[in-house]
């Protein structure tokens, strides 16, 4: 069966700064399928961070749900207050009472050299409300012992360094070897840049690294987004996860389908499929691909 035609995206954003020329950074990495333990009473970041060590790596990918945290604090997109850059964050948002976590993904790496982790989630307020939002991992605490599926990332990581596009610090994969460890299954870790359609960016990269058939997790932000059954957002800025992730062989070459949940400018949650190729990102978007069987 052909691939489908993708539609034209009609949504883009302009940062600040020049744009880069390498608009879709991959790496090729090793997956290890893992299973954190994360301890209570320590803030989100050393809690993964530190179950990723405990396992012998510097970072990657991991799925959170029904963790309770207290305190909960988070932000949402909203407009810049200057020219500095092209969108920025709320107030910071710190719900009264434990949050109980539905759904949150992690993508884990290094930032200025010590281990750091970017989060996007939806969490159960203690009053029963859903919200979503961008975890702030210093101030969030694990009020339990949980436990985390994850993916942990090996010979790469993602490292933040300053973007002169975007005027962001942004994590960008790289090569990174350390000895001991753990092997895994042949993946490749990735960031889109600012107006790459999501699905073809990956798509493209998973041509680059020679893999028909792969499963896709991790999260980022849009320009907006069109669903496959009509649906819009118009928020310029979003931020958003992926729920679940594939990559298909096709007669054309990999088909990339992202079943997504995103908040908006307005506090809004949107969950659905992409429509393939309509779909830019707003200021990165940053991925694990793995084998499909993984």
């Amino acid at each position: 069966m052909s691939r489908t035609k993708p539609h034209a995206p009609t949504r883009s954003i302009r940062h600040p700064g020049p744009p880069q020329a390498k608009r879709i950074a991959s790496v090729e990495a090793n997956a290890c399928p893992l299973t954190l333990k994360l301890k209570r009473g320590l803030s989100m970041n050393e809690a993964v961070t530190r179950a990723f060590r405990d396992h012998g790596f510097q970072g990657g990918y991991a799925r959170l749900e029904g963790l309770a945290l207290d305190p909960l604090h988070y932000v949402l997109p909203a407009p810049s207050p200057d020219e500095s850059h092209a969108a920025w964050y709320s107030e910071t948002q710190t719900p009264a009472g434990p949050a109980t976590v539905e759904r949150a993904d992690i993508i884990a790496g290094l930032r200025d050299g010590a281990p750091f982790i970017h989060c996007h989630g939806l969490w159960r307020l203690a009053d029963g409300t859903l919200r979503m939002g961008h975890l702030l991992p210093f101030e969030t605490m694990l009020a339990e012992d949980a436990q985390a599926s994850a993916i942990g990332v090996a010979n790469a990581v993602f490292d933040a360094a300053d973007d002169k596009e975007t005027h962001f610090k942004l994590f960008a994969p790289r090569p990174h070897r350390v000895t001991g460890e753990p092997a895994g299954e042949r993946g490749f870790i990735c960031a889109m840049r600012p107006n790459e359609d999501i699905t073809t960016a990956i798509e493209t990269a998973c041509r680059r690294h020679g893999l028909p058939e792969a499963s896709v997790h991790g999260i980022g932000s849009l320009v907006g987004a069109a669903f496959l059954d009509g649906r819009t957002v118009e928020s310029y800025a979003t931020e958003v996860l992926v729920r679940t992730g594939a990559v298909t062989a096709s007669a054309d070459g990999p088909q990339c389908s992202l079943d997504i949940a995103l908040v908006d400018m307005d506090g809004k949650i949107t969950e659905g499929r992409l429509v393939r190729g309509a779909n830019p990102v707003c200021v990165t978007f940053e991925v694990a691909v793995i084998p499909a069987a993984s």
